[in-house]
């Protein structure tokens, strides 16, 4: 794949997740067992990477180190958009990219600062990302659903649905 589409696609990932930071950030623990938790996105980085912080001494950290695979959903029910990312997390363990990223958010969920030996960083890079986008107001969608309740068929909606591969 050349540069170009590598950013192509990072673009467009980047473009589908717009304003949606909030992501249910789904795992696998050391039983095998999938486990999920709401995690905030940092960034969508230039190669399509998304960042977000953590402690080292959480499960999340511990998962990844035994499992690197993962999924990273974002919701926005007020516009009827969905993305599910899947990947290859990354522990990255660097005070300079800690500092770096920082911001009063984060330091909302670690008081101690970026100075603090258990804030670190994960990094997802996708292999590929599903999306759900609809097109009509919302408006449109609740009465496309209504009728289709009464009618007993399915909501006729204008939704775009893709896959982005990284």
């Amino acid at each position: 794949m050349s540069a170009h589409n590598a950013q192509a696609r990072a673009a467009a990932l980047s473009d589908k997740i717009g304003s949606m930071r909030f992501a249910m950030f789904t795992t696998r623990d050391a039983n095998g067992h999938l486990v999920s938790q709401p995690m905030t996105n940092q960034q969508v980085d230039a190669e399509g990477g998304l960042w977000f912080y953590t402690r080292s001494t959480t499960e999340l950290w511990d998962n990844i180190a035994h499992e690197p695979e993962v999924n990273v959903s974002f919701a926005n029910s007020d516009d009827s958009t969905y993305v599910s990312v899947s990947g290859i997390a990354e522990r990255v363990v660097d005070r300079t990219q800690v500092q770096a990223m920082w911001n009063p958010m984060v330091q909302a969920w670690f008081p101690a600062g970026p100075e603090d030996e258990h804030v670190v960083l994960v990094r997802v890079m996708p292999h590929a990302a599903e999306y759900w986008d609809s097109n009509d107001s919302k408006m449109v969608r609740l009465f496309a659903m209504a009728k289709a309740a009464v009618t007993g068929t399915t909501p006729d909606v204008d939704a775009d649905h893709g896959t982005i591969r990284m």
